[in-house]
């Protein structure tokens, strides 16, 4: 478990807008290790924000980087569930989730925006 940075961007909702934010980080040699797209924002952790983030402010893009928690967990059913039924159930409020994993993958990095960092790692430490 860790506390990371990501990039929050707001985007525009049409077609093709992520593909050319994707594209304007390749561009400039900025890979994307985890992304989350909602309908109008993107969620990204790349190795290095703070360029990333200037690269899309200079095209534009509002971008704001923002402290996150990073979990790196066993691919079992079930077991996120118990994390994250055990924040709420202690008042911590999960405002956003982005995980991934391949097939045969045996762990999964999951990206949490908590209500509260510093005691949602507390609580997952104890």
């Amino acid at each position: 478990m860790e506390r990371i940075s990501e990039i929050f961007v707001i985007l525009e909702n049409r077609p093709a807008t992520l593909g050319e934010l994707c594209t304007h980080l390749a561009k400039n040699n900025i890979n994307i290790e985890s992304i989350g797209v909602f309908q109008d924002t993107a969620k990204l952790w790349t190795r290095d924000n703070k360029k990333a983030a200037k690269v899309l402010e200079e095209l534009g893009y509002a971008t704001e980087i923002r402290q996150v928690l990073r979990l790196e967990l066993k691919n079992q059913p079930g077991l996120l569930a118990k994390i994250t039924t055990t924040l709420g159930k202690k008042g911590i409020n999960i405002e956003s989730c982005y995980a991934t994993s391949t097939k045969d993958a045996k762990k999964v990095a999951v990206i949490m925006d908590v209500s509260d960092m510093d005691r949602a790692i507390r609580i997952l430490r104890s």
